[in-house]
């Protein structure tokens, strides 16, 4: 093993819970914040044999890991392997100009802040505490402490949204001049208090998520950015590096509550229970997690579905016993891939069916 080269950090802490949230998420706790870092450095020192001796990502998720207290923040930044990119997700909110500088000062090389929307009706809907002056606030605050890669994250389909609110969205992104946009549709899980309370503007907008995304790759395309991957886009090639890793079916390791690992053909996922994997990481021990063993079958599936994902072409070799040949030839003839023999890759119009066509594509 050549050894890991991609690691996630997961800080759960949040200062509130947004309804259609389903990461694994802690509310206040600061005093824990502290002991919570600890755990996740010596979680590091029990792992730290799977990983390369230099790293080639560093990503910091949450929760909000801007909400981390400042000193356990500063501790696990200076404590963590150097990388490439290092990135750190950022409500608008928690950003002020204390806090990029200590960004900067850690090794963060990236932040991805979480815009969502521009629209006051719309971050109360999904319950977002940062106001549209808070995002470009955050935003100028870190452009101006020195960071030349920022990413900003949006939604759509939201309860309420129309087209015009959507457009207004993008118009105020691109005023920004961001280096990274991330696209996503608004995914509520069933039984949530979001589906309880938004359900049937949920089913109405379900009927225009075809429409908004063909409008954000046609404004952001248009806008010189490049369409890299399903819900991302990017100038200049900065693409996320780590999410890449991911998409290209490399190894990474996660540290922290409810984070997931994949490594030489096992994936396990940590508990997402706070006080179990304090206890264990108090005694010296690996925190309780659920193992699953990775056949070639699930892994080749795996690749072609996160494969396609991208605007690159996937190689065939590794991935070609999962693809239904009678489907790819059909699916040519349709205009919605390209099959050169030795890679294959979705056209434009395949690119906005995606997951149907890459459905259709497994055998």
């Amino acid at each position: 093993m050549s050894g890991v080269r991609h690691l996630y950090v997961h800080l759960p802490f949040c200062a509130s819970r947004c309804g259609y949230c389903d990461f694994v998420t802690v509310l206040g706790r600061e005093d824990e914040h502290g002991p919570y870092v600890a755990a996740l450095l010596a979680e590091l020192e029990l792992q730290c044999m799977v990983l390369a001796p230099r790293l080639e990502t560093v990503f910091l998720g949450g929760g909000t890991p801007t909400l981390t207290e400042p000193a356990a923040l500063a501790r696990l930044l200076g404590s963590l392997p150097p990388a490439a990119e290092v990135t750190v997700e950022a409500n608008p909110e928690t950003v002020t100009p204390e806090l990029a500088q200590a960004l900067l000062a850690g090794g963060v090389t990236r932040v991805s802040l979480g815009a969502q929307s521009f629209q006051p009706e719309l971050l109360a809907v999904l319950e977002r505490r940062a106001t549209p002056d808070d995002v470009t606030r955050a935003f100028h605050t870190l452009r101006e402490s020195g960071f030349d890669n920022l990413s900003l994250d949006l939604i759509y389909g939201l309860p309420g949204q129309s087209p015009s609110d959507l457009e207004a969205d993008l118009d105020s992104a691109l005023a920004l001049d961001p280096d990274h946009l991330s696209c996503y549709e608004l995914e509520a899980k069933p039984g949530t208090r979001f589906t309880h309370a938004h359900g049937e503007e949920l089913e109405r907008q379900a009927e225009a998520m075809e429409d908004y995304f063909e409008r954000v790759v046609e404004r952001l395309t248009g806008a010189g950015y490049r369409w890299y991957e399903t819900a991302n886009f990017c100038r200049d090639d900065k693409r996320s590096r780590h999410n890449l890793g991911y998409w290209l079916g490399h190894d990474y390791l996660g540290l922290g509550v409810g984070a997931v690992s994949t490594v030489d053909g096992t994936r396990w996922r940590t508990t997402p229970r706070l006080a179990a994997y304090l206890a264990a990481l108090g005694r010296g021990e690996l925190p309780p997690r659920e193992l699953e063993a990775l056949d070639d079958e699930v892994r080749r599936r795996e690749r072609l579905m996160l494969g396609l994902r991208l605007d690159e072409p996937l190689a065939l070799r590794g991935v070609s016993e999962a693809i239904d040949v009678g489907a790819l030839e059909r699916l040519e003839r349709l205009g919605l891939t390209v099959n050169d023999g030795a890679t294959l890759a979705l056209t434009r119009r395949g690119r906005f069916l995606g997951g149907a066509v890459t459905a259709e594509l497994m055998a």
